[in-house]
């Protein structure tokens, strides 16, 4: 796990966050990057979109070392699945969406959770419910498995 966060030394946010998605589509705008995919979503999202895999993984998939990632509208790095700031396959979403923002990276520090509060307006929102410690280490778990 990239987060040591099954021995005793509990991290950082041990008493839980607060987070409450709002919808904003905030995290699926403007910054080159890369949604990895599975070979079970892949079929998913096929499928949603009824379309063969083959369809599917030419028109929306980019293979970037070894594994294959959304692509991005080239114009402004939105995921191409975001229209009107709303998921177009939010059902079948890949699971490092799900997970968002329990990511590794983001649970760092205090400091990078702040530092993502600036662009997800649902990181530490006044009406947020407190996720607990155990929920937030379950997602992390998630996105290890």
């Amino acid at each position: 796990m990239s987060l040591n966060v099954l021995n005793d030394e509990k991290p950082w946010y041990q008493e839980g966050l607060r987070f409450k998605c709002t919808g904003c589509g905030q995290c699926c705008t403007g910054a080159p990057g890369y949604t990895w995919v599975s070979d079970e979503e892949i079929k998913a999202i096929s499928a949603r979109l009824h379309l063969t895999v083959k369809e599917f993984s030419q028109k929306y998939l980019c293979y970037v070392e070894g594994r294959y990632s959304l692509r991005e509208d080239p114009n402004n790095y939105d995921c191409v699945f975001l229209k009107n700031n709303r998921c177009t396959i939010y059902e079948d979403r890949p699971k490092q969406c799900r997970t968002y923002p329990w990511w590794p990276r983001t649970l760092k520090s205090k400091k990078e959770w702040d530092k993502a509060a600036k662009y997800c307006e649902g990181i530490n929102h006044p009406e947020a419910p407190l996720i607990q410690f155990d929920t937030i280490n379950e997602q992390l778990r998630i996105q290890e498995s």
